[in-house]
């Protein structure tokens, strides 16, 4: 028994399924350039140097290409001082001028070099997010660059140029203001430092503070130990303590304000000592602190 098959009809199949794979790739891609060239959302936030001429003259200097990406319309209302590109509606990168920089910026941050001019990384540590923002950190007034990953905002000379060249006065360090005190124990525990208190953080050793060290890590605000100080002025007798292995830790809520960081103060050693970490990797500094402070620096006298 022979089949027949009628081939018109065949080729009409063939023909319509096709058309159907052309169609859906040219709607995918009609939806594509669409979507990348939607105009990008940029909320206001404060920024009082925002319409100065020196930040309408850096906007007006700003690449049309940047990071890989063209240049995309702002949506209404469009704040003053900023601009966007963007590749995809995720692809995105968002200038600003004449914002603040921001309380992380202090005499222990480690602004980084590109093209010349540096830039402080601050990474957005909501869970999920890989946005980074980078703030000029000598010109003024500040541009702040944010992106959808940790890409270096390079090519912005131009831009630069047209900003006045100095450098905005960084907020106060980290335990800087703290009132000092006894620090016997201090030289001790200094030899006995680990090298790392948190993941990814790293020890550093050109702070020219005394009885002060200091562990950064690329995007985060740093940890910062200061041994030999004053007993922290918010204590009272009876506030919940938190007990890491054999040492009290005194949490002061009211020294974090303004960042993601908190500040810990160690009791029951014969010297104060103040830890100021963030608060997602504190934790762990707590506890190694807690070792050192256990195995090398004597319990305060009864």
């Amino acid at each position: 028994m022979t089949t027949q098959f009628n081939r018109t009809a065949i080729y009409i199949s063939l023909g319509l399924s096709i058309a159907l794979v052309f169609g859906v790739i040219f709607g995918a891609k009609f939806v594509f350039e669409n979507t990348a060239k939607a105009p990008v959302a940029i909320s206001p936030i404060k920024s009082d140097f925002a319409d100065s001429p020196q930040c309408s003259g850096a906007v007006d200097a700003l690449p049309s290409d940047f990071m890989g990406h063209p240049r995309a319309e702002v949506a209404e209302p469009v704040p003053a001082g900023v601009a966007a590109w963007a590749s995809t509606s995720t692809d995105e990168v968002t200038l600003r001028c004449g914002v603040d920089l921001p309380l992380q910026y202090t005499s222990y941050s480690q602004p980084q070099d590109i093209d010349g001019s540096r830039w402080l990384e601050v990474s957005d540590m909501t869970p999920g997010s890989t946005l980074t923002t980078w703030y000029n950190t000598d010109h003024f007034p500040t541009l702040a660059v944010t992106t959808f990953d940790d890409a270096r905002p390079s090519g912005l000379d131009s831009a630069l140029d047209k900003l006045d060249s100095r450098s905005p006065s960084p907020a106060p360090a980290p335990l800087s203001q703290l009132a000092a005190g006894p620090d016997a124990m201090c030289g001790e525990l200094e030899d006995n430092l680990p090298d790392s208190v948190a993941d990814g953080y790293q020890r550093r050793t050109d702070i020219n503070e005394k009885n002060t060290f200091v562990w950064s890590a690329p995007g985060r605000e740093e940890i910062v130990v200061r041994c030999g100080i004053a007993s922290p002025e918010n204590y009272r007798a009876g506030v919940q303590l938190q007990q890491v292995n054999d040492v009290p830790w005194f949490e002061d809520t009211t020294l974090g304000e303004g960042t993601t960081a908190g500040t810990w103060f160690a009791l029951g050693r014969a010297d104060d000592l103040a830890l100021h970490a963030p608060q997602d990797v504190a934790g762990s500094a707590l506890v190694r602190l807690s070792d050192v402070l256990s195995a090398h620096t004597p319990a305060q006298e009864a």
